[in-house]
């Protein structure tokens, strides 16, 4: 399993409450059904400000590869992008893989076992 952090940074005159609100009611349903392997989205109290945080599962590199994809084609996907987009200063992302302590068993991700 492989994980994924995605962290953006909205620009200064962007709501964060407005781009949550699109992302949540436009966005995730979207990914949830094409990406899975949901694993939380956050933002920042200290440190780097209107700063959003999240992070994905997925099987390997080509899982992630294929679901992304997919989501690229997907028209809510784009519909959702088209006013979220415009909000964002900054983009980056990194792959992490868990550690074999680390407390995320793949059966609490049952999509990832196929």
């Amino acid at each position: 399993m492989i994980v994924e952090e995605r962290i953006y940074v909205l620009q200064t005159g962007a709501s964060q409450k407005e781009y949550l609100s699109i992302y949540e009611k436009e966005g995730l349903p979207a990914q949830l059904e094409i990406l899975q392997g949901f694993l939380g989205y956050f933002s920042t109290e200290f440190g780097v400000q209107n700063q959003l945080v999240h992070l994905w599962a997925y099987r390997d590199l080509e899982d992630r590869r294929e679901r992304r994809a997919r989501l690229a084609e997907d028209t809510r996907w784009q519909g959702c992008l088209a006013k979220i987009r415009p909000m964002i200063m900054t983009m980056e992302n990194r792959i992490m893989y868990p550690a074999s302590f680390s407390p995320l068993p793949l059966n609490v991700f049952p999509a990832l076992a196929n």
